[in-house]
């Protein structure tokens, strides 16, 4: 019979392209693939793996293999949250995953909920980057993600996975109280084109969507500083080191050395839970969905 675990294993090779990007991605040692894979091909009596040049392929059977993949794991998903929804009873184990922010103030209070209403249900939060979410939701990591797009740069949701929209955060502009602008209640972003910035690291999401955002109004934005937290950022700021995009989620206090003004044009970020479908009817996750409606009703 063929084992789940080692199925996840060779299709995480198959996304991912190598044996040390799945090991990376399923956070295991790329030892612990390579012994997995190997029990997966004496089990199906067949090569699933070959070299090519300095890296590897998939065999015509473990491409075979792979397409079956998602299915076998949708139709497994499928029967657990059926057997859980016969039992009714919320119990078992959930891992969330989800952005900063919203692992810094909507979680936490979601998840207490949860842990009152629900002591049998073992919780775990990941913090993790949206599209890194998406993975491990797809690939069975993560049971739920609450992940962030723009509403000028939508983050694109795979088909398998169901998702509802809990809100909309909205973003600000953050400037030094010094600043020629920070008098205003509201400004224009066209107004600020020459500007340093500062903002996330390299390949985040809201990096990305700031430097988008800003090339379309016809400037390459210098960013000067990064920082993964708002604290910091806002810190930069207050130190007349750059202006700052900073979303209200998460944000925390705000330095009496930084202005927020109101963007004209609002910039909103719609925030999703995501869950594979096959999990619909799981009692776990529908009590996790009714959490998180009943804090954002709340905040």
């Amino acid at each position: 019979m063929l084992d789940l675990h080692r199925l996840r294993t060779l299709q995480a090779v198959a996304r991912h392209g190598s044996v040390s990007a799945a090991a990376e991605a399923l956070y295991l040692t790329a030892s612990a693939v390579s012994q997995q894979l190997g029990k997966l091909e004496r089990e199906v009596g067949q090569q699933l793996l070959e070299p090519q040049g300095r890296g590897i392929r998939l065999t015509a059977a473990a491409e075979l293999l792979v397409g079956h993949t998602a299915r076998i794991l949708s139709l497994v998903e499928e029967a657990e949250a059926d057997l859980e929804a016969k039992r009714g009873v919320v119990h078992g184990s959930l891992t969330v995953g989800a952005f900063a922010t919203a692992a810094r103030d909507l979680i936490p209070p979601t998840l207490r909920a949860l842990r009152i209403s629900y002591p049998a249900l073992r919780l775990s939060l990941r913090e993790t980057e949206p599209d890194q979410a998406l993975l491990s939701v797809g690939r069975g990591d993560l049971d739920v993600a609450i992940v962030v797009s723009w509403s000028n740069s939508l983050l694109a949701i795979p088909e398998q996975l169901s998702r509802e929209h809990l809100f909309d955060d909205q973003a600000d502009l953050a400037l030094p109280v010094d600043h020629p602008l920070a008098s205003r209640t509201s400004v224009d972003l066209e107004e600020l084109t020459d500007q340093d910035w500062i903002s996330w690291s390299r390949g985040s999401i809201c990096r990305d969507w700031l430097v988008q955002t800003l090339r379309h109004l016809g400037t390459e934005p210098r960013i000067a500083h990064t920082a993964m937290e708002h604290a910091t950022q806002l810190a930069l700021v207050g130190a007349g080191l750059g202006a700052a995009i900073i979303p209200r989620l998460g944000r925390g206090s705000i330095p009496n050395t930084v202005r927020l003004l109101r963007i004209r044009s609002p910039l909103v970020r719609p925030i999703f839970a995501v869950w594979p479908k096959g999990s619909t009817r799981r009692p776990a996750v529908a009590a996790l969905l009714e959490a998180l409606r009943e804090q954002v009703a709340v905040s």
